[in-house]
């Protein structure tokens, strides 16, 4: 019934196999991806018309996980898997960002891939196994991929050095992406590492992934179909491109000398237009516009090799104009504005207790992350009408981007026991503006007064290549980013690396260039350091005014019980009398957020009132619960004492009535404790 194919091979301790001909048969390609117990299924379908009015090549690639693979029930009230969760996105966009470059240019055909992760093993990363599925399926699908590539983890240990795949969290987590002849995508988080064991680590995963791409080069030899051939667009246009430059060289050359954005914005779609108009009913506008992106490009690739100036007139390592400002806004806990040329980001930090947490449900389980860092782009940042919604792909990889950036100088809940919230809004942008989000993420956590290591910064690099002859550019603008060879992220402190993300758009590229890439940007961060330095070096020694402020204690186990009470009674109404924020952990840890010191005393009074035994001369908050011709009784927490009449005032009392009455809330000083443990209390003392 199965005609099935199979490739297996030893990688990194486990078995790797890719098998094809069993499942999704009616797809274009399909495979099992088995990754020791890790199972993908990748499928790769395109349709057999070009797409008349696609401007842009129409990919799309979907990774889903399914919770029956590491045995769970999905969460909520629904109880089915829906919407994409952010890693979901976050791996379609690693598996999207290799494909991409090798589909040929005029190929404007729909080609879906679609990526499920069928049985989760925690020591395989399906993220790989989905990566190396989907060229695979590609490879086998008949489309016309000029592929296949393949994809791997390296870690790295000062004592073990560089490992392949690695099952542990190490000081570097580092994914890598490529074809037999260059490196196409980069993504790592690193813990202050050098630009040389970064560019060691890169390499070793180059060369590791190699026997992956051999196997399914031997798999589509047995069961790959034959492959769509494909008239570049250059020459299925050939006659009307040729009348396309004639008509707007001299306007495209025009607009790349203006060195302001939008003004060059307005000229390139003047000239857009005024070429519409004369050919119109003779072309398709999107043919037009494709031919007209193409000679652009190629226009100011030719003016950046030959004479190495930049549309904006910067030299190729130099860095746009930079500002820096902090405590923006008055309200917020922590904010800063960066502005580097003609991009811009308001970034702004917020503290809270650990019940602010973001909850994480996903295959390896559920827990909690302290740390969220929210980036958003409206559409007025580049001076656009768009839609406003949830984020999508792009905001969603930009923040995480940013996130791995900064996580590795954060301080350790113990030193700092705060959740963060950080969220980036970007005002404008003409290129980087992750890279801004990272610089003003770090201005903003030292101003909220969050103790990081180091202070960190980021730069964009760029290439255009032409065959031996090649630049690399530092800080890179919107339209070098969109007409040139790569965009290279690379952000980290003054001592080493702490995130790479690397996507390149023709079919490679080899070690001399990205080491270049690497100390050029070195430079450039550094150089950005010092004028953020400038402005803030280190975090200020006290939180904002408007931060909650926070202390802890540790009771007894088994004393947790009582302080939460019935239905959580007591400690919400400990909460509701003095307004903090109480949060107690299953080790007994008790930490109480306000941002009045008056209030958190109040708490921790009733707190230790219930948790802690009575010392002679503790002074707690009580309340009245009953009246006598004696004296009055009075709660602290969970226990009872009395406060004798001539203990009430420091004049004489002739009915307690006189002074209390029931329900009031007073404050008592323990005066003793007699030998069947009844608390004696004073008001008068206090």
């Amino acid at each position: 019934m199965f005609l099935t194919k199979t490739e297996t091979i030893s990688w990194s301790g486990r078995l790797l196999s890719i098998e094809t001909g069993k499942l999704a048969r009616q797809a274009d390609g399909a495979v099992i991806v088995r990754f020791g117990e890790t199972v993908v299924l990748c499928t790769a379908v395109f349709s057999k018309k070009t797409a008349s009015d696609a401007s842009f090549f129409p990919l799309t690639i979907n990774y889903q996980e399914k919770f029956y693979s590491a045995g769970k029930i999905p969460g909520g009230f629904l109880k089915r898997e829906g919407k994409p969760a952010d890693r979901e996105v976050l791996i379609s966009r690693l598996i999207d960002r290799p494909i991409r470059p090798l589909f040929p240019d005029g190929f404007l055909n729909e080609v879906q891939v679609v990526c499920t992760v069928l049985s989760y093993s925690a020591d395989c990363d399906p993220d790989i196994a989905a990566m190396i599925g989907a060229s695979a399926a590609l490879s086998l699908s008949g489309v016309p991929f000029l592929g296949p590539i393949a994809g791997c983890k390296v870690g790295y240990s000062k004592d073990g050095g560089y490992v392949l795949n690695p099952s542990h969290k190490t000081e570097l987590d580092l994914i890598v992406a490529g074809t037999h002849d260059g490196i196409l995508m980069v993504e790592s988080e690193a813990k202050e590492l050098s630009e040389t064991i970064m560019l060691d680590a890169v390499m070793f995963g180059f060369r590791s992934l190699q026997p992956v791409i051999d196997m399914i080069n031997n798999l589509r030899k047995q069961a790959g179909k034959q492959q769509l051939l494909v008239v570049p667009f250059k020459e299925k246009y050939k006659e009307t491109l040729k009348k396309v430059e004639e008509f707007s060289i001299e306007k495209i050359r025009a607009a790349l000398q203006t060195q302001v954005k939008m003004d060059r914005s307005e000229r390139i779609e003047t000239a857009k237009e005024e070429l519409f108009a004369e050919f119109e009913g003779e072309q398709s506008k999107v043919v037009l516009d494709s031919l007209f992106e193409h000679i652009l490009a190629t226009e100011m690739r030719k003016t950046l090799l030959k004479t190495s100036k930049r549309i904006d007139g910067r030299k190729l390592d130099q860095v746009r104009d930079i500002a820096c400002e902090i405590d923006f806004l008055p309200k917020a806990h922590g904010s800063a504005l960066f502005t580097r040329g003609e991009t811009q980001a308001i970034v702004v930090s917020t503290l809270g207790s650990s019940s602010d947490e973001q909850i994480l449900d996903d295959l390896s389980g559920d827990r909690k992350e302290r740390f969220m860092l929210h980036y958003n782009f409206p559409p007025y940042a580049t001076g656009e009408i768009g839609r406003m919604g949830a984020p999508g792909r792009r905001e969603i990889g930009h923040g995480k981007l940013a996130w791995r950036a900064l996580v590795p100088v954060l301080p350790t809940k113990e030193d700092f026991p705060y959740s963060i919230r950080v969220v980036s809004d970007v005002t404008e942008s003409n290129g980087s503006s992750s890279m801004a989000t990272v610089c003003g993420s770090s201005l903003s956590m030292m101003a909220a007064g969050i103790p990081l290591r180091s202070p960190v910064a980021g730069i964009a690099m760029g290439l255009i290549n032409d065959g031996d002859d090649y630049v690399i550019l530092s800080d890179i603008m919107g339209d070098e980013d969109h007409l040139g060879d790569m965009d290279f992220k690379v952000a980290g402190t003054k001592d080493g690396v702490t995130a790479l993300q690397m996507d390149i758009k023709i079919a490679g590229i080899n070690e001399e260039i990205i080491e270049k890439a690497l100390d050029q940007a070195k430079t450039g961060r550094l150089h950005i350091l010092d004028i953020m330095n400038k402005t803030i070096s280190r975090a200020k020694v006290e939180l904002n005014e408007n931060a909650p402020r926070m202390h802890t204690l540790v009771i007894h186990k088994d004393r947790i019980r009582d302080l939460i009470g019935p239905g959580g009674k007591i400690i919400k109404e400990i909460c509701e009398r003095t307004s903090a924020k109480i949060d107690i952990d299953d080790n007994g840890v008790v930490s109480i957020f306000s941002p009045d010191k008056v209030r958190i005393e109040e708490a921790l009074e009733s707190i230790k009132s219930i948790c802690c035994p009575p010392d002679i001369g503790a002074v707690f908050a009580g309340k009245v619960t009953k009246i006598t011709d004696f004296g009055a009784f009075v709660s602290i927490g969970n226990k009872e004492g009395l406060v004798h009449i001539s203990n009430i005032a420091n004049h004489k009392v002739s009915a307690v009535s006189d002074v209390l009455h029931h329900g009031q809330e007073v404050r008592v000083k323990v005066i003793g404790i007699d030998e069947k443990d009844r608390i004696k209390l004073s008001m008068k003392d206090v």
